[in-house]
C-alpha cells in the first residue's frame, strides 16, 4: 500500500500503476443486501435456483452498480491518504461492465492515475479503476473516477 499525505499527491503519480489491492469474494449476501438497499431484485441477482437452471454457468450475478459501489472501499487498501481534507466524489466519466461477477467470485482492484488537473478550487483527479475477476480474462468493471481535491 501506498501512503499519500494529502489527495493532491495523487497528481505526482500520473501513468503509475499502483499494485492491485487484496481479494474480495462477492457472496450472495452481499448480493441479497444489495438488492435490498436498492430495490433491484432482478432474478438473475437474486433467485439461485432460476439462475442454476437459466444462467451460463448456473450462477447468480452481482449487480453492476454493487461492483461500482465497492471501488472507494478497495482503493483505501490500495493507497492511504493521511490527511483527507476536503475531497469529494466528482463522478464517472465511463463505466463499463465487460464481464458478469458470477456469486463467489474474487475479485480485486487495480488502480492507475490518469490526469491531475488543477482548478481554481483545486486539484481534479482521475483514476481509472479495473475490476479484475480471479480466473476470468475480461474485467468485471472498468471506471474513470474523478475526485475534487479541494485546496
Amino acid at each position: 500500500m501506498i501512503e499519500l499525505e494529502t489527495f493532491a499527491d495523487y497528481a505526482g503519480y500520473i501513468d503509475f500503476q499502483f499494485e492491485p489491492g487484496p481479494w474480495l469474494v462477492v457472496t450472495q449476501d452481499m448480493i441479497n443486501r444489495f438488492a435490498e438497499v436498492t430495490l433491484d431484485h432482478n432474478w438473475y441477482h437474486v433467485d439461485v435456483e432460476r439462475a442454476r437452471a437459466e444462467l451460463p454457468g448456473g450462477k447468480t450475478i452481482a449487480h453492476g452498480l454493487l461492483t461500482l459501489s465497492l471501488v472507494p472501499g478497495m482503493a483505501a487498501q490500495i493507497a492511504r491518504v493521511r490527511r483527507h481534507g476536503r475531497a469529494l466524489n466528482y463522478g464517472c466519466d465511463r463505466v463499463r461492465y465487460p464481464a458478469p461477477v458470477q456469486v463467489d467470485s474474487r475479485i480485486r482492484l487495480r488502480m492507475q492515475v490518469v490526469n491531475a488537473e488543477a482548478r481554481k478550487e483545486g486539484v481534479m483527479i482521475t483514476r481509472q479503476f479495473t475490476m479484475m475477476i480471479d480466473g476470468v480474462d475480461k474485467p468485471a468493471l472498468v471506471a474513470n473516477m474523478l475526485t475534487l481535491a479541494y485546496s
